[in-house]
């Protein structure tokens, strides 16, 4: 039987390859591509997180919000890992489609720079950290 902690592991896994891909769209300069991906590795972070702390995660992208609510469930953040962390998945999650798909007048490719992708690749760092010591002490 798969238990919330082998899941959660899985899931820190998994964003750990993406975050090793995001760095491949950082030196490709395709910055809408970082933005898209770093959306869902801390997807993936938060709900690897939420596992550990035995919560099923629910079937939405931005799961960001749910820490503040759930906070007694991680003792060892703080309530300013707890904002951003709400605010990463927050951004991230609003930059999802645009990202992805633009729209007319929104060229994915020419709406975003390196300072954005730049900041998606700081942000998801800091969650896979941030995962790693909730999920597996570290």
């Amino acid at each position: 039987m798969t238990t919330n902690g082998a899941l959660a592991r899985s899931y820190l896994a998994r964003a750990r390859v993406r975050l090793r891909a995001l760095a491949v769209f950082v030196a490709e300069e395709a910055h809408s591509d970082v933005i898209r991906e770093a959306q869902e590795l801390v997807e993936l972070a938060l709900k690897g997180m939420l596992r550990q702390a035995g919560v099923e995660p629910p079937h939405w992208h931005d799961v960001g919000g749910l820490f503040r609510d759930l906070a007694e469930r991680f003792p060892g953040l703080d309530s300013a890992d707890l904002d951003r962390i709400s605010a990463i998945s927050s951004w991230l999650h609003a930059e999802r489609e645009p990202s992805f798909y633009g729209e007319p007048g929104l060229i994915p490719t020419e709406r975003y720079t390196a300072t954005d992708a730049k900041r998606a690749f700081e942000d998801a760092s800091w969650v896979v950290r941030i995962a790693g010591r909730v999920i597996s002490g570290e």
